[in-house]
């Protein structure tokens, strides 16, 4: 399947998921599900993948059904709880080739009903992956200033993500950068709009808006000892 754009369909199933999100109902849509939603993604994914190269060779567009880019459609039941069973979003992440999941640096595509996004960064690193990056700024703070306050950067991003209220272990409170020290996300979001998702230039708004971020992940692959 070519890419050419997404159509108002994939939205138009992933509203009927969230008001049918029950294996029952999923089972006799499945093949809306492939059609509308699972082949149009990994066709993006696929036509994403020379764009992606071009911002970062070390960042993996892969089309495979499992284990590649784009995310599971089925909650992993070991965590679910009591939510539903179905995801009711696409999810794709371009993560490092380095990296074994969703916590690797990377860039992110997130398309639902209620909100459109792209997300460049790292996403809940480990404990270990956090301290190398809060040391890289305490140790190349102009490097970080840099990066972050990047003209292209904050047009398009806005720093994001979940934060501590009191500064780290080993961390002085009144450092300059302690509020970016706090952060246990590093993570960049951009909105999307609905009309770009659905537009014929969805895969030039997305590798722009990429490109844009490249600053800030050079920061955090540095940090993590990995190369973009």
């Amino acid at each position: 399947m070519e890419f050419l754009r997404f159509e108002p369909t994939i939205l138009q199933f992933l509203e009927e998921l969230t008001d049918n999100n029950n294996r029952p109902w999923f089972e006799e849509n499945k093949r809306r599900y492939e059609s509308q939603v699972l082949e149009p993604s990994l066709a993006f994914i696929r036509a994403f993948q020379p764009r992606l190269q071009k911002i970062s060779p070390f960042c993996v567009a892969s089309d495979r059904r499992i284990g590649g880019s784009l995310m599971r459609v089925y909650r992993d039941a070991r965590f679910a709880g009591k939510q539903p069973p179905y995801k009711t979003n696409v999810g794709i992440q371009f993560r490092h080739r380095l990296g074994r999941d969703v916590h690797a640096p990377g860039f992110y595509v997130h398309i639902a009903t209620d909100a459109c996004f792209l997300a460049a960064g790292v996403w809940r690193p480990d404990r270990d992956a956090l301290a190398r990056i809060r040391r890289a700024i305490v140790d190349e703070p102009d490097r970080w200033r840099r990066a972050k306050n990047d003209k292209r950067f904050r047009q398009e991003f806005a720093l994001a993500g979940d934060a501590l209220k009191r500064a780290p272990r080993d961390f002085p409170a009144d450092h300059p950068w302690i509020d970016d020290i706090k952060r246990t996300d590093f993570i960049g979001l951009a909105d999307l709009l609905e009309d770009e998702v659905l537009s014929d230039d969805f895969l030039d708004i997305v590798a722009a808006r990429c490109a844009a971020a490249r600053p800030l992940m050079r920061f955090l692959c540095r940090a993590l000892g990995v190369p973009f």
